[in-house]
Formats: C-alpha cells, sequence, structure tokens
C-alpha cells in the first residue's frame, strides 16, 4: 500500500498523533525525498512494538546510539513499505524471524527528535525521525540475537517496568501510549 495512502486513512489514537499526522503528510507534500537519509531534516522511519503472547512483555532492544533500552526500528532508506522495513528490523535487531501482525495497519505515528550523534565515524545532525508504528506479536521462547553493530542487549521487559528501564524520558509517553491503547483495545 502506498505509505501516504496509509498514514492518510490512519484514524489518530491522540491528539500528539493528530497534530504528527498533519505534519507527516506536510512533509510527504513538501519533499521529494522523505524516505531517504538525504534528508537531513526529517525522514520516515518505521519501528514495531513487540509484544509476548501474554501481552505483559515487550520486546526490546539496548540501543548503542541512544544509551538507552528501546522499540526496535530503522530508516526506510527509499523503501516505501512501512511494514515490510518494520519487519526486516525487528528480525535484524532481535535474531527472531516469526513475527504475527496484530494491528490491522498502523499501530502508532509519532515525530522523535534525534539528537546530533556519531554513527560510524562520521557526524549525523539533529534531526527528526517521521516513524510509523506496527504492533508486532513474538514468542517469547525463540532464541534471541544481537544485531551488534546497533545494540548489545536484546530483552524481553515486563510492560510495567518500560519507564524503569528506559532512560530517554522523550520515549515514556510514547511507549506509555502504546501500552494503553494495547490494554484498552486488546489486541
Amino acid at each position: 500500500m502506498d505509505f501516504k495512502k496509509e498514514l492518510e486513512k490512519y484514524v489518530p489514537y491522540n491528539e500528539q498523533e493528530e497534530n504528527d499526522r498533519e505534519m507527516m503528510l506536510k512533509y510527504i507534500d513538501t519533499f521529494e525525498d522523505v524516505l531517504t537519509r538525504e534528508n537531513r531534516m526529517c525522514h520516515f522511519t518505521a519501528s514495531s512494538w513487540i509484544v509476548n503472547k501474554e501481552r505483559t512483555k515487550i520486546l526490546m532492544i539496548y540501543h548503542k546510539i541512544y544509551d538507552s533500552w528501546a522499540w526496535t526500528g530503522g530508516h526506510c532508506d527509499g523503501d516505501s513499505d512501512m511494514l515490510h522495513v518494520a519487519l526486516k528490523e525487528a528480525t535484524e535487531e532481535t535474531g527472531i524471524e516469526n513475527f504475527k501482525v496484530l494491528s490491522d495497519g498502523i499501530y502508532s505515528i509519532e515525530i522523535v527528535s534525534v539528537d546530533g550523534h556519531v554513527k560510524r565515524g562520521k557526524y549525523v545532525p539533529t534531526h527528526l525521525h517521521l516513524n510509523i508504528s506496527y504492533l508486532l506479536e513474538a514468542d517469547e521462547h525463540d532464541e534471541l540475537r544481537i544485531k551488534e553493530d546497533e545494540n548489545s542487549g536484546v530483552k524481553w521487559i515486563d510492560i510495567s517496568e518500560i519507564n524503569n528501564v528506559v532512560s530517554e524520558p522523550k520515549m515514556h509517553p510514547i511507549y506509555d501510549k502504546m501500552n494503553k491503547r494495547l490494554i484498552e483495545e486488546k489486541f
């Protein structure tokens, strides 16, 4: 599906998503390169909120650049199939190959600011990730594998402990929103 059409039909969960959706659509109409990192101001990323069968734990990675436990995800790098990107990144970052997609389309959207940092020896300036998230389920007994160039840990974390282990305060409202929706809508 055309990612712009998918974003247009997405019903925002809250006010934050309403505002972010409006901005994302404006960026799509304004820039031709929002699917690549060539756009150094803002570009699309796709993430996964990976739950266990009982919906009590989230599979997270310890992200080296952000020095925090985080969801899986990554840059689209020209791929307009956001679900494909989210699944590819989830497999690369956790080692799990079998995921069940629980949401009918997009699960969550958010614009996330990324502070300037060094990656692979090069400085990456401050920019925005126009992020589209999907809800996935995985078997918590599947073998986990670290992607050593990006993360230093992969583990299942109890939903009630997320904010205690995530060291990026700006991510707390996003993760809270995704857990609240998970509980309210009983995916």
